[in-house]
């Protein structure tokens, strides 16, 4: 099964290289397409995103209360990491405390941004939704640690590490068990340049489209 997974991922990532780059690209020229396909996603024309996103600034995010509207699609940059996030639901429960420690439960969908194609998940009814991926988390003065211990990502990828992309949620969000009907989990979405990514990603200088959740371990 893990033989399959890495084979599949492979293949996405493989069409992804062809698309953007050849023997004689430079990494300068890599980047740049990686560029445009994010500037195509965020206008909408995307099989994955068919609807133009806003990007708001830091500033503005700030200001309106560290949220994104979702009925005008927002989005807000995060200027020194090239990460853009929107926030679905922040969450029930509260915020990891300065030098607190936890287990936080993620289920995602990883879509590749530059060959514009899904490439892993492990939501909803796909072949991997028991596959949780579970990471220790540490809150270091605002600065956020992470591992990877279990789950679909540590499998694929062969590696603890989580994307740094995966991170910049947690200053916003609330990490809970819901008790109640009216209580859910928090939800973002992220659009993660390579810098910021996985190990493919990284290596192969191509973005990754994130819907995720996250919840606190037991």
């Amino acid at each position: 099964m893990k033989e399959i997974l890495h084979t599949l991922v492979v293949l996405t990532a493989i069409v992804a290289i062809f698309a953007s780059c050849d023997d004689t690209q430079t990494y300068a020229e890599q980047k740049e397409y990686e560029n445009s396909c994010i500037s195509r996603f965020l206008a909408g024309n995307s099989n994955v995103n068919t609807r133009a996103i806003k990007v708001i600034s830091e500033a503005d995010f700030k200001a309106q209360g560290e949220t994104t509207d979702t009925a005008k699609n927002e989005y807000v940059l995060f200027s020194s990491t090239g990460v853009y996030m929107q926030i679905i639901d922040k969450g029930c429960g509260e915020k990891l405390k300065n030098g607190e420690s936890a287990d936080v439960l993620c289920r995602f969908t990883e879509y590749n941004i530059n060959g514009d194609s899904l490439q892993l998940s492990n939501r909803g009814s796909f072949l991997y939704s028991t596959w949780v991926d579970k990471m220790s988390v540490r809150n270091s003065s605002g600065t956020f640690s992470a591992s990877f211990s279990e789950g679909l990502m540590y499998n694929c990828y062969s590696s603890a590490s989580v994307p740094s992309g995966w991170l910049i949620p947690l200053t916003y969000i609330n990490l809970g068990r819901p008790a109640s009907a009216d209580e859910r989990i928090a939800h973002v979405r992220l659009i993660v340049p390579h810098g910021q990514g996985q190990a493919y990603a990284t290596s192969s200088v191509y973005a990754c489209y994130y819907d995720i959740t996250y919840e606190r371990g037991q």
